[in-house]
């Protein structure tokens, strides 16, 4: 397997450039199993989850990774468990948002999401 960090960045620069271009061409990193938390919200399917995201309520956004962990998970597969921080800027607001989210990349022919929960934090 490569190593955990390595496809961490590679996946994390894809995942949020594509998701500031055009949200639709995230769903080629997700299944049918795979699984989405978003605000507390539960979403399963690639189809469900890319529909979700779509309809976001905002028109443009650019996220700033602040930071990124990543390690290997689950003995006996290859995957790995990402946690990446960062700031959202959106539309003309002036203040950007804080969140957290989290990935566990599934290997299967090359990697998908299979869990991904997002979260903004308020302070």
């Amino acid at each position: 397997m490569a190593d955990a960090d390595t496809v961490a960045k590679q996946f994390v620069d894809f995942y949020y450039s594509a998701f500031d271009a055009d949200r639709k061409g995230l769903a080629p990193l997700y299944r049918d199993v795979s699984m989405m938390s978003w605000e507390g919200q539960q979403f399963k399917g690639a189809n469900d989850i890319v529909e979700k995201l779509v309809s976001l309520p905002f028109t443009r956004v650019v996220h700033k990774v602040t930071t990124m962990d990543a390690q290997p998970s689950l003995p006996g597969v290859t995957a790995i468990v990402i946690t990446v921080t960062g700031q959202l800027q959106i539309d003309d607001e002036q203040k950007p948002m804080q969140y957290t989210q989290s990935f566990q990349l599934v290997d299967d022919n090359g990697f998908f999401v299979y869990n991904d929960i997002f979260r903004l934090n308020y302070a």
